[in-house]
């Protein structure tokens, strides 16, 4: 299964050229050119998401705001309809009350939260995705929020060796965070951790400037049950146009 973490940029219309209606057919494409099975998006509203879900009709979506109105932004989930099942899926906040969505915590500078969906293979192969957009200003909301998805995860029994499981999203901190150590020591597996040399792995943040230097801050982890085979940032244009301000991240997967 190919799977990816795909922040959409909001739409700011004082990203001019850059801003979201300028960007949805290239947004797709990324998508397409991936192969993606499923894409854990983040930043993108109701009103981006149809946009997007118009120009991929091979995929249908689940998601809810942070606020859980209508309006606001989502983690929302994006499955090929003809190749996997949704069982179920859910939300909940990243806060001392997460079954409150648009409660804060943890000083985060706005609501947080995650997405999740259950989805069946049609050989039966069952896995867990969990979508998320951890805080920008504070790293106690950070790390609490990690925690608080391990657990559910626990709950879920993913982190149980029954069903193979999937976290994806833009973290907000580099390979060196207290996120990052926090996840590696729940046993999750980091999908860069594939590549030959992790260390080389470069931004995948860039404000429209494109270019490698740096270091990371969207991921994929898998549970111990599940193996990556490969992982690749897409630093492409597309019609001559980087799809958003995050590159795009896919990892390929299986079930050990």
């Amino acid at each position: 299964m190919k799977i990816m973490t795909f922040n959409l940029r909001v739409h700011v219309a004082s990203d001019g050229d850059n801003a979201w209606p300028y960007r949805i057919q290239e947004a797709a494409e990324a998508i397409k050119q991936a192969n993606a099975d499923v894409v854990g998006t983040q930043e993108g509203t109701n009103a981006m998401l149809q946009d997007l879900h118009a120009q991929l009709p091979a995929y249908s979506w689940v998601g809810i705001s942070r606020t859980g109105e209508l309006d606001g932004e989502y983690c929302a989930v994006f499955y090929r309809t003809d190749k996997l099942k949704p069982v179920e899926s859910g939300h909940f906040g990243l806060s001392e009350q997460p079954e409150q969505l648009g409660h804060m915590s943890w000083n985060t500078a706005c609501p947080r939260m995650c997405t999740w969906v259950k989805l069946r293979e049609a050989n039966g192969q069952e896995w867990i995705v969990y979508n998320t957009h951890l805080d920008h200003v504070s790293a106690e909301a950070r790390t609490s929020g990690v925690r608080l998805i391990a657990d559910r995860m626990k709950q879920s029994a993913a982190l149980g060796g029954i069903i193979p499981a999937v976290l994806t999203g833009d973290f907000n901190c580099e390979p060196d965070s207290d996120v990052v150590a926090c996840l590696n020591e729940l046993g999750l597996v980091n999908a860069y951790a594939s590549l030959e040399d992790p260390a080389d792995i470069g931004r995948t943040f860039h404000a429209f400037q494109g270019g490698e230097e740096g270091e990371p801050i969207d991921y994929i982890w898998v549970t111990p049950n599940a193996s990556v085979a490969s992982v690749q940032v897409d630093r492409r244009t597309y019609n001559g146009r980087y799809p958003s301000d995050h590159y795009p991240v896919t990892a390929e997967i299986s079930p050990r």
